[in-house]
C-alpha cells in the first residue's frame, strides 16, 4: 500500500514495536507521548516537540509509547525518491555518492516550526491531505532543511542502492532486528540466493540457525545477568511475540525463561 506523502499517526497501545527500514527518508515531529529508536550503534529517546530526520534503509526498532496520559502522535513527511531526484536536476544540485547513514536530530529552528505549524491544521479535515499540497509541503520541507543543515544533502541527495558489505560484521551488529532474510540481502548488497550462499560459506551455518542461536543467547544474557523480564527482552532480542520466545528458549536450553 502506497504511504501518504503527509500525515499524521497515532499509537494509543502501551506499548508498539516494530522494525524500522524506509525506503525513503521521512521528517518526523513528536506532538506528544514517546518515542524510541533502537539501531546497533545508539538509542534514542524523543518527546514532544522533537523532530528527526530518518534516512532510508536505515536499520533499527522503533517503539512507541504513551506519556502522561497522552498518546504518542508524529507528524510525518515522507520525501519519495522520484520527488527528491526531480528536485536536485531541476535546481542543479550535486547528489551524494557518500551515504549519511545515521538518522539526524533537528534542534529547535522558526523554519520547522512554521511548517509543521503550517501542516497541524489540515489533519483537521476528514478527507487526505490534497495531493498538490502535499507536493508543495514535501518541497518546502526539503528547502527548509537544506537551509537549516548543508549536510542533509547527504542523506537526501543519495540515491545509489546498498553496495555489497562485509557479511560476517553486517550480521554480528544487526542480528537481534527481525527481518525477511530478503531484506539481509538486499541491505547487504547480495540477492536472496547470494546471501544465503554466502552466509553458509562465512558461519557454516543456515541464516535461521545462526539468528535464533545468536538471538537466544542475547536473550539469555540479557535475563539471567541483566536480571531483566521475558517480557521486556523478546522484542529487543528479535521475536515476535513472548509465547515463541518462550518455547524457543526452552527447546534450545532445555529449561523456561522464566525460571531464570
Amino acid at each position: 500500500m502506497e504511504v501518504a506523502e503527509v500525515f499524521i499517526a497515532c499509537k494509543k497501545e502501551a506499548h508498539y514495536s516494530r522494525e524500522l527500514i524506509l525506503p525513503q527518508p521521512a521528517l518526523v515531529q513528536i506532538v506528544s507521548g514517546e518515542m524510541r529508536i533502537v539501531t546497533a550503534e545508539r538509542h534514542y529517546q524523543f518527546f514532544a516537540g522533537d523532530t528527526i530526520l530518518l534516512p532510508r534503509n536505515q536499520l533499527g526498532r522503533m517503539s512507541k509509547l504513551p506519556l502522561a496520559g497522552q498518546p504518542c502522535i508524529a507528524i510525518s513527511v515522507v520525501f519519495r525518491k522520484e520527488k527528491l531526484q526531480q528536485y536536485y536536476t531541476e535546481n542543479q544540485l550535486a547528489t551524494s555518492q557518500r551515504h549519511g547513514a545515521e538518522l539526524m536530530v533537528l534542534g529547535e529552528h522558526p523554519l520547522l516550526k512554521s511548517l509543521f505549524n503550517s501542516l497541524q491544521p489540515y489533519f483537521e479535515l476528514a478527507d487526505a491531505l490534497p495531493e498538490d499540497i502535499a507536493a508543495l509541503k514535501v518541497e518546502e520541507a526539503i528547502r527548509v532543511l537544506r537551509v537549516i543543515d548543508p549536510q542533509v544533502d547527504l542523506l537526501l541527495g543519495h540515491f545509489e542502492e546498498p553496495g555489497k558489505l562485509d557479511l560476517v560484521s553486517f550480521m554480528e551488529q544487526n542480528y537481534c532486528f527481525n527481518l525477511p532474510l530478503e531484506k539481509f540481502g538486499y541491505l547487504t548488497g547480495r540477492s536472496l540466493t547470494t546471501f544465503k550462499k554466502d552466509f553458509r560459506k562465512a558461519f557454516n551455518s543456515t541464516p535461521g540457525k545462526w539468528l535464533t542461536q545468536k538471538r537466544l543467547e542475547l536473550a539469555h544474557y540479557q535475563i539471567s545477568e541483566k536480571k531483566r523480564k521475558p517480557s521486556e527482552v523478546y522484542l529487543d532480542a528479535g521475536f515476535e511475540d513472548l509465547s515463541h520466545f518462550s518455547y524457543a528458549f526452552k527447546k534450545h536450553f532445555g529449561y523456561s525463561p522464566g525460571s531464570l
